[in-house]
């Protein structure tokens, strides 16, 4: 029962993330799409990529065959590409290199594109109590175990840590915040970033290859 009221609230992420299209049909890059259970979301695409490095987890969906092209790394997606949107459900939030990641990302939007990403809002009291309180009880009743060392393990960014590296890399930004505006006060946040600052990303990225010191969004 835990588990479906969690995936209830979490269909607020995958509904922004689809009015976040800029037009009828655009060019989609998923960012960590899981078992691709975003994609029935999305409608009529021209074309729909993902970045997804456990391929397990989606050789048997009936939405793989939606999919133009599937790629392990952000890194992997040829320099050409390019994109209307790059989005993520619940992905951001388990990124070790997250400033790595997003300035990459941004490299293959469009000039007029969009970074949109849903997020739990981490690091709020309401968050926090949802998953002890929620998710984590029926995890201990099932196997016995902590849910908060999975949840130390997995989540390693919060909810500003995303925004800022976001902020960092894109000019305009805008927040929406779920069931509240307010951070403390609500479950999940989605965030819709465009003009992308290309040469901060280039400049970043390039410090990351070289192996400048300190170089963190």
């Amino acid at each position: 029962f835990a588990n479906q009221v969690a995936r209830k609230l979490e269909s607020w992420m995958h509904v922004k993330a689809r009015e976040s299209a800029r037009k009828a049909r655009d060019e989609v890059l998923e960012l960590g799409a899981g078992s691709l259970n975003h994609l029935p979301w999305e409608g009529d695409v021209a074309a729909y990529d993902v970045v997804e490095p456990f391929r397990a987890l989606f050789e048997g969906s009936e939405n793989l065959a939606s999919v133009r092209d599937v790629y392990d790394q952000v890194s992997d997606v040829p320099a050409e590409r390019r994109y209307d949107r790059i989005l993520s459900v619940a992905v951001l939030e388990h990124m070790l290199d997250l400033p790595k990641e997003i300035a990459l990302a941004s490299t293959h939007l469009r000039d007029d594109g969009v970074f949109c990403a849903g997020f739990p809002s981490e690091g709020g009291w309401l968050w926090e109590m949802a998953w002890r309180y929620g998710t984590g009880t029926a995890f201990r009743r099932r196997t016995g175990l902590d849910y908060a060392v999975m949840m130390r393990h997995e989540h390693v960014n919060t909810a500003d840590e995303i925004e800022g590296c976001v902020r960092y890399f894109f000019n305009d930004v805008s927040l929406q915040r779920f069931p509240t505006g307010m951070r403390s006060l609500s479950l999940y946040t989605f965030v819709a970033a465009t003009g992308a600052n290309k040469a901060r990303c280039s400049q970043f990225l390039a410090a990351r290859r070289e192996g400048v010191p300190g170089n963190a969004a």
